[in-house]
């Protein structure tokens, strides 16, 4: 059967640049309407973008209907692409060069007035408050930022999955309903109706099934696979629920085999995706001890310096009470130099310390060397020596100005300039205390020094792996060894390591990828032989029959001639965060939980029938309310 005689394809609104002189068919909302005294104008919006719709009093009907349109109604137009007069041409928009001249309207559907504008056109400040834009979402979605992002979205899972299908990897799918397993979060649950008093869990990641993938003899595994975790909400993590690129690799039996295979996706993905430079390739290899010495971070960004310098041996006879004081506890002292950081203002380097409290630091000592003579009455005396050191007596500097120098020898502020590399104009900040909280303190400080000088530069992306992970951490609230990260990780050393180092000596084949202060993924090449796991498991407390109930399909399967392999899973939430520069990952995602985890939209978590309840035999135990 043939389409009747008025029938015309529909034109898209950026289409339409191509068909002047043609009379088209378009569809989609009203972005706006103007009265002009005797010709009405509708700016047409569809996800291509706006077309001009001019309609003249003359032709009654499609005026009459014009005059009836208002902010997103949805609307059908027929009519003629023209060219405007060029005096008349709006450079802000593809189209502005044409409009079209509109014979028919037919309003397809009405809409109430609007909670918050979606119009193209209008600034990220015209915005209403995040609770409401998810309350709507719908709407939201209208507008042009969201439409860009949904459609970058799919245009990056696109370019991963060429990329796999190009280097043998096969996608498969895993189950949603599992079983429970210590995963490093709290899994959600879903009641048997079938087997009372049992329970599934919804995947926190594939992370067996993909294990047994492998023993099952599939050569390379990949896909977008989603995850469940109940989790607090961050700015960085979509709680509840998320996607990740999850893949395995048979035979991989070092680190370096998943990172040439893997590490020119994300070079593509950079270069040709997101239009930025690599920072570095290959990738940096980054040993995490040697990460948390130097930036006091496992997932450092490295699009800057200011790396952290132990002074600890250089200030052990200091005379300095806070200083002397942490080293003889044990501790130590570090600091990091801030190049041109003088400039920095006293409320400024106030507000820092605040910071750094919150964090568990006691204060934050620094010193200022000013690139100009200061009359500071906290400087010391004098001129610079020969060398451009500060000396004793008439050789000290009034360049140098802190709270803290009359306290430090000559010899200490020449070690400490010296080891900083620190230079007129810069600033160097303090820690002293246990050597972990001296990391996160100062590591929490270089963040934030990196943005208040601008130190993050937008068009580079300096992706790093961070290898040689703990395998085990000591957890205090439960008074036990806990893994690290994946619990089905290798150990290096294997069964040997296991029995004849201290659990915090253990390292595992483990690997974060990283970019930009982000972590994209933690993997590992995996534990893949029976007695190794067990005695993994055993260090955290879990016994032999522990491991056979929750793991069972996985011990048996490393029964029948498992291969060595290894993976990792980045997140397709956080990449594509990383790629447009966005910090909230509510805003790259199509329909996200708020901040408490509700789905203010379609109101979940919610209530269920009594009836529901019986079937599956719950019932609920709420706390009562105060």
């Amino acid at each position: 059967m043939g389409y009747g005689p008025k029938y015309m394809q529909r034109t898209l609104a950026l289409g339409s640049l191509e068909k002047i002189g043609q009379k088209i068919t378009l569809s989609g909302w009203v972005n706006s309407r103007r009265d002009h005294g005797g010709v009405i104008f509708i700016d047409l919006r569809d996800h291509t973008g706006l077309v001009q719709l001019a309609i003249h009093p003359e032709n009654k009907e499609a005026f009459s209907a014009a005059d009836k349109c208002r902010d997103e109604f949805v609307i059908k137009v027929e009519g003629t692409v023209v060219e405007r007069l060029k005096d008349l041409a709006n450079k802000n928009i593809p189209t502005g060069t044409i409009e079209i001249t509109t014979d028919h309207i037919i309003i397809l559907n009405t809409a109430k007035p609007l909670p918050f504008q979606v119009a193209h056109g209008h600034g990220e400040e015209t915005l209403s408050n995040e609770e409401l834009r998810l309350k709507f979402r719908f709407l939201d979605l209208r507008r042009e930022k969201m439409q860009m992002m949904l459609q970058k979205r799919h245009h990056m899972i696109q370019t991963i999955h060429h990329y796999m299908t190009e280097h043998g990897f096969i996608e498969i799918t895993t189950p949603i309903l599992t079983s429970s397993s210590p995963e490093g979060a709290r899994d959600f649950l879903v009641p048997s109706r079938l087997h009372p008093g049992k329970f599934y869990a919804l995947p926190q990641a594939p992370q067996q099934f993909k294990q047994l993938l492998m023993v099952g003899g599939v050569p390379k595994y990949y896909q977008i696979a989603p995850c469940f975790r109940d989790e607090d909400p961050r700015a960085d993590r979509s709680p509840g629920e998320f996607y990740q690129l999850d893949l395995e690799i048979a035979f991989a039996d070092k680190d370096e085999t998943v990172f040439q295979e893997m590490e020119p996706m994300f070079v593509e993905l950079t270069e040709k995706f997101a239009g930025k430079k690599c920072m570095q390739k290959p990738f940096p290899r980054l040993p995490y001890l040697e990460a948390m010495e130097l930036y006091g971070s496992d997932k450092p960004d490295l699009r800057f310096g200011m790396k952290m310098v132990n002074l600890t041996e250089d200030l052990k006879d200091t005379g300095f009470s806070v200083f002397g004081n942490a080293i003889k506890g044990g501790g130590v002292v570090k600091a990091i130099c801030c190049q041109d950081g003088a400039k920095l203002s006293r409320s400024q380097i106030d507000e820092l310390t605040e910071m750094v409290k919150k964090e568990g630091a006691g204060g934050l000592a620094y010193i200022v060397w000013d690139d100009k003579q200061s009359d500071n009455v906290e400087a010391r005396p004098g001129v610079p020596n020969k060398d451009g050191m500060p000396g004793h007596a008439a050789t000290k500097t009034k360049n140098l100005r802190s709270p803290i120098l009359k306290f430090l020898s000559d010899d200490e502020i020449k070690s400490i300039i010296t080891k900083t590399h620190a230079a007129p104009g810069d600033i160097i900040f303090f820690g002293a205390d246990q050597k972990q909280i001296v990391n996160k303190v100062l590591g929490k400080l270089r963040d934030k020094l990196g943005d208040t000088f601008g130190l993050k530069d937008p068009g580079l992306i300096a992706w790093a792996w961070i290898t040689d992970f703990p395998m085990f951490e000591w957890s205090d609230t439960e008074k036990r060894w806990d893994f690290m990260h994946n619990p089905f990780s290798m150990p290096q050393g294997g069964l040997e390591a296991l029995n004849t180092q201290k659990p915090d000596e253990v390292r595992a084949y483990q690997y974060d990828i990283i970019a930009n202060g982000l972590e994209l993924s933690s993997g590992a090449i995996r534990n893949y032989k029976p007695e190794i796991m067990y005695k993994a498991f055993e260090i955290c407390g879990y016994t032999k029959e522990t491991v056979d109930e929750k793991f069972g399909g996985m011990i048996r399967a490393f029964e029948y001639g498992a291969p060595p392999h290894g993976g990792f899973a980045p997140g397709i939430d956080r990449m594509l965060m990383l790629f447009e520069n966005e910090p909230n990952i509510r805003e790259v995602i199509a329909f996200p939980k708020n901040g408490s985890a509700e789905d203010v939209m379609m109101g979940a978590p919610g209530t269920v029938e009594e009836k529901q309840l019986k079937e599956l035999h719950i019932k609920l135990d709420l706390p009562k309310k105060k």
